[in-house]
């Protein structure tokens, strides 16, 4: 049906499962808007040194695209980025990409059924159905530090690495002790003369079982392919797994704990840098980092740990608030992303003029992180509360678009104006989130981007990644408003079913 255009945003891991999912369906009506001149999102993005995946490579793939012949257990970004402009040629989604697109908004004519898609320096486009794959990991979050502006020196985002800048003989402040510092901060160590890196809040760090992986298990993965199967499956019931201590017995933790208390104190002889590498807040609270090399790289010479809060940025250097200066010729932000405020950045407006940051800013709810009231054919990847602390996000990113497929193949096939989420079932399974939520080891007390400024948990998901899969595995038209194509008001199947329980 040529006369039903869907438009998907972004070509990360989100864009690309949804453009496949289209394709195996026979729909091949889709445009792909990418606001970069290549694909792959995050992994084309983050190019920091020592950028790797901290998921097993052999499940930080898709379910219908394996990879034999990962390099390492854990894969480097370079070797991501190359396995997705692989599934990009596979399956034939490089004529429906239109690069440099950037979406900056979009409204709903709830008359026609159909968004206006609104690109940066292009004319607007129509579609029946928008599936937003930008996800969450795109924009950079820089420190709010007065006098950033006035650094004279230079200054990044480990987002933005800036690979003409050479880091050898400077003195460089790493400001940041995150998943991404973790693993730029060894890499740059050995090459910089002096490096201070200033933490506000320490991580808990455990061993990252990280290998190489030869050619003769390449071999035995591609020749026989149950047993390359056996391995995935294995992996993701071993992750799956963290998800009784994260959720169902937070006590559980502890066992973690014990592991990452072990792992510094032999890692770090000194006590006095290992006080400050303590955390004080329970494991699993924020994120769990997993590496080799970082504690070493805290025990070099010209490494310094500055834990004293930064009072500012001047225009040599740093001052804490102690009233030290350190000046330093760059500053690298290793501060994360804007991960709650990703929906912020379009200007997405639904039913009655509302928009889509307003709804989620005001807590209105979502439907499995992927349907929101008001917002009717509307998908998104990656959503709120689908974010994980304990799996693979391409697991659930899969389950997201098949569900996604199933409303557009309804829309299509019963000739419908649009589906909209019912708002009892949006409330309903908001407070089962949320009432989970409230137990969980996330909202135990830390400041972390899983939680926000309110202490409102709008990222994670506080169940097994199964359940979910359960849940989105067949779209329930009951729990939606049906406009057909001719009616003026929405209808609704017959008694309704309620959404399911996850208990």
């Amino acid at each position: 049906m040529s006369d039903f255009p869907i438009v998907i945003v972004g070509t990360g891991f989100s864009g690309i499962a949804m453009g496949v999912a289209l394709k195996k369906a026979g729909i091949d009506s889709f445009t792909i808007l990418e606001k970069a001149a290549d694909i792959g999102g995050t992994w084309r993005d983050n190019t920091y040194p020592g950028a790797a995946c901290d998921v097993p490579s052999h499940l930080y793939c898709f379910s219908f695209e394996p990879k034999p012949d990962w390099s390492r257990f854990f894969s480097p970004q370079q070797e991501i980025h190359a396995y997705l402009r692989h599934c990009v040629t596979k399956y034939d989604l490089a004529r429906h990409i239109q690069f440099e697109s950037k979406v900056t908004g979009a409204e709903f004519d709830t008359t026609s059924g159909t968004w206006t898609v609104r690109i940066e320096g292009r004319e607007p486009m129509r579609a029946r159905a928008v599936v937003l794959g930008n996800g969450a990991l795109h924009v950079p979050s820089y420190p709010d530090i007065p006098g950033r502006e006035e650094f004279a020196g230079k200054l990044f985002h480990s987002a933005k690495w800036d690979h003409d800048y050479d880091l050898s003989g400077k003195t460089v402040a790493v400001i940041g002790t995150g998943a991404s510092s973790i693993q730029f901060v060894p890499e740059i160590a050995p090459k910089v003369e002096q490096l201070h890196l200033f933490q506000r809040t320490p991580p808990w760090i455990v061993p990252k079982p990280d290998r190489v992986m030869g050619r003769r298990e390449h071999t035995l993965y591609r020749r026989f392919r149950p047993i390359h199967w056996l391995l995935r499956a294995l992996i993701y019931w071993i992750m799956e797994a963290r998800a009784l201590g994260f959720v169902i017995s937070p006590r559980l933790m502890k066992l973690f704990e014990r592991q990452a208390i072990r792992f510094l104190e032999t890692s770090v002889p000194d006590p006095a840098l290992r006080a400050k590498l303590r955390p004080s807040y329970a494991i699993g609270c924020k994120r769990i980092l997993i590496s080799n090399d970082y504690y070493p790289a805290l025990r070099r010479p010209n490494v310094g740990l500055v834990t004293d809060g930064i009072e500012r940025i001047t225009r040599t250097g740093v001052r804490t608030r102690d009233g030290v200066e350190r000046p330093v010729d760059a500053i690298i932000c290793g501060t994360g992303f804007m991960v709650a405020d990703y929906v912020n950045t379009l200007n997405i407006v639904g039913r009655g003029g509302r928009t889509l940051s307003a709804s989620v800013q005001a807590k209105e709810g979502h439907h499995l992180g992927t349907a929101v009231r008001g917002f009717p054919n509307l998908f998104l990847m990656m959503g709120p509360n689908t974010g994980l602390g304990h799996n693979s996000m391409v697991f659930m990113i899969e389950a997201q678009a098949r569900y996604a497929l199933q409303a557009i193949q309804a829309i299509r096939r019963r000739k419908l104006r649009f589906l909209d989420v019912r708002e009892p079932v949006q409330r309903a399974f908001t407070e089962r989130v949320q009432a989970k939520l409230r137990g969980s080891v996330w909202n135990s007390g830390c400041r972390s981007w899983y939680v926000g400024e309110d202490g409102y948990n709008l990222t994670v998901w506080p169940f097994f990644t199964f359940q979910y899969w359960w849940q989105t595995r067949r779209l329930a038209l009951s729990e939606y408003e049906m406009v057909p194509e001719a009616a003026t008001e929405p209808r609704q199947l017959a008694r309704p079913v309620p959404a399911p329980s996850m208990a």
